[in-house]
């Protein structure tokens, strides 16, 4: 379990500061299965998992969308037959925040469950 994983989100508003290239780089070596991608012009952490079946991916989102309510931040989750793809950045940045890899962290804990 990384140190990312056991912290909390802080309060993220319109203005807040965006993780910069440094910052992402160092904390995505505690979260070394995500990728860095870009969406419309929005830099965001993805990654997908792996599950036995359909049942099994969709029980994982819900756990997940549990997590994230409690937290007050939410992802982009697509579930498949086998597989759920997360992808976790700031709506109201328009980019990437320390919470983002917060909850990529806690994600991987709850995959690892």
């Amino acid at each position: 379990m990384t140190a990312l994983s056991q912290s909390s989100c802080e309060a993220c508003r319109i203005g807040a500061p965006k993780v910069d290239e440094a910052e992402a780089r160092e904390l995505l070596t505690q979260i070394p299965d995500w990728s860095l991608i870009e969406v419309d012009g929005i830099r965001q952490l993805q990654r997908q998992y792996k599950f036995e079946n359909f049942v099994a991916a969709m029980a994982f989102a819900n756990e997940l969308g549990d997590i994230a309510e409690a937290e007050g931040h939410h992802p982009g989750i697509l579930v498949e037959w086998g597989k759920a793809t997360v992808t976790w950045w700031s709506h109201s940045i328009k980019g990437l925040h320390r919470n983002d890899f917060v909850m990529a962290a806690k994600t991987d804990s709850l995959f690892g469950k």
